[in-house]
């Protein structure tokens, strides 16, 4: 497969994925949240149509596409799309903070962006306000099913040119 073919069935792919893997809910007065499931199945999502928007610019649609497509690209358990993932970090993070996280992967044996080992059965992004100029939106991750889940709150720190520059287990605020 040459580049240029790649680099449309990766594009794809993020459509795809961003289209049956998020529902984006806002109201006026009320914070903005995404939530979703990876690789949801196609007679699920006929079932109940669901519609996605978002703004260029606004940091809670930024994280949200960047968390679903990366949990749809590690999610696949028998093919995980490496070079997708790879791409989405380099995309979405600022150098300085790709550096500091594969320090923090080598330390702990685990995805920074997730802070796992595994991939998250479910997500939740919620915007958390602003901060000088940076913008601070909530990820929380649910991990397993049935009665046996446990939920991961990341504090993801964007900066004012959009690029991820923290993930933390707690708030900068």
């Amino acid at each position: 497969m040459n580049s240029r073919t790649r680099t449309a069935l990766t594009a794809g792919v993020l459509a795809v994925a961003l289209g049956l893997g998020a529902t984006v809910q806002a109201s006026a007065g009320t914070p903005r949240s995404v939530s979703g499931k990876p690789s949801e199945s196609a007679q699920a999502s006929a079932a109940a149509p669901r519609s996605v928007s978002g703004t260029p610019g606004q940091a809670v649609t930024r994280v949200a596409d960047f968390y679903g497509a990366y949990i749809d690209a590690k999610g696949d358990y028998t093919d995980p799309d490496v070079t997708l993932a790879t791409a989405l970090r380099k995309h979405y993070l600022t150098p300085d903070f790709a550096k500091r996280l594969a320090a923090w992967e080598k330390k702990n044996a685990a995805d920074g962006v997730l802070r796992a080992q595994n991939v998250p059965t479910r997500w939740t992004v919620t915007d958390n306000g602003t901060m000088g100029h940076s913008h601070e939106v909530i990820v929380t991750l649910t991990f397993g099913s049935g009665e046996t889940t446990q939920k991961t709150r990341l504090f993801v720190l964007v900066e004012r040119y959009n690029h991820i520059s923290a993930i933390e287990t707690t708030s900068t605020r």
